[in-house]
């Protein structure tokens, strides 16, 4: 039985897709190509306002991994505090140090401005050396749930790892399967791993509503289309909760 169907995005154009097709959580992001990161707090606050049911904001400053420097983590903190001025129900953070473990010292800093806040360790995991200490050091310092793939590209490839997560966390934390999750999967995922919730961008694109535009300049790489805007795809969502009943 699914408790959460958690959906990525990083405009306010794909919220409402996301709870049209089903999301009863939202993941708020910038720059989903990128994995994910802070989104804005006007974007925070629009959500915030639109949203019936829970939002959940990235806390990642910069691309890339998961050790961060001190200035990284006063902006983190910052933003936690802007998550929660926007009124939003949660944050979604991680942090690691040099050896592949999760800092713990920095962890709770985090977890001591969120109060009051869910909060989901993200990804990063799947970077850790040893995810089941990893796993202790995050049930200690107070997390709700893991997002994972299971130290693997994505969660069908991870599905193994998924469910011993699954088991060794038991109800101390909730583990949430992500990465590469769609219709023709999603149901062995569940059933091999016995996760309750499950985390997907749902992604597809729209053409540009301009109409007349030049398109000899590039806003960054020129193999990105400036007008091909990414958004969620309420049919690629729908298709994940048919695919469960």
């Amino acid at each position: 039985m699914l408790d959460h169907l958690e959906v990525c995005i990083d405009n306010i154009e794909s919220l409402h897709f996301a709870q049209q097709s089903g999301a009863t959580r939202i993941e708020l992001c910038s720059s989903l190509a990128l994995g994910g990161l802070t989104p804005s707090f006007g974007f925070m606050k629009q959500a915030a306002r639109r949203a019936n049911v829970p939002v959940y904001a990235m806390i990642r400053p910069r691309q890339g991994d998961f050790l961060f420097s001190d200035e990284d983590i006063e902006i983190m903190l910052a933003d936690i505090h802007a998550a929660r001025n926007a009124g939003l129900q949660g944050v979604v953070i991680g942090v690691l140090n040099a050896q592949g473990e999760v800092d713990n010292d920095i962890l709770r800093s985090l977890m001591k401005e969120a109060q009051r806040l869910g909060v989901t360790f993200h990804r990063a995991i799947d970077q850790c050396v040893n995810p089941f200490a990893a796993l202790d050091n995050i049930i200690s310092a107070g997390c709700e749930r893991v997002l994972t793939s299971g130290l693997e590209a994505n969660a069908l490839a991870g599905i193994d790892t998924i469910a011993e997560m699954v088991k060794f966390s038991g109800e101390r934390l909730s583990i949430m399967a992500g990465a590469g999750v769609t219709s023709d999967n999603v149901a062995k995922i569940i059933r091999k791993t016995g996760v309750k919730e499950v985390h997907l961008s749902g992604k597809t694109t729209r053409p540009s509503k301009m109409v007349n535009y030049s398109k000899q300049a590039y806003m960054g790489n020129a193999d990105v289309d400036d007008f091909s805007v990414p958004v969620t795809s309420v049919e690629k969502v729908s298709a994940v909760l048919r695919a469960l009943k």
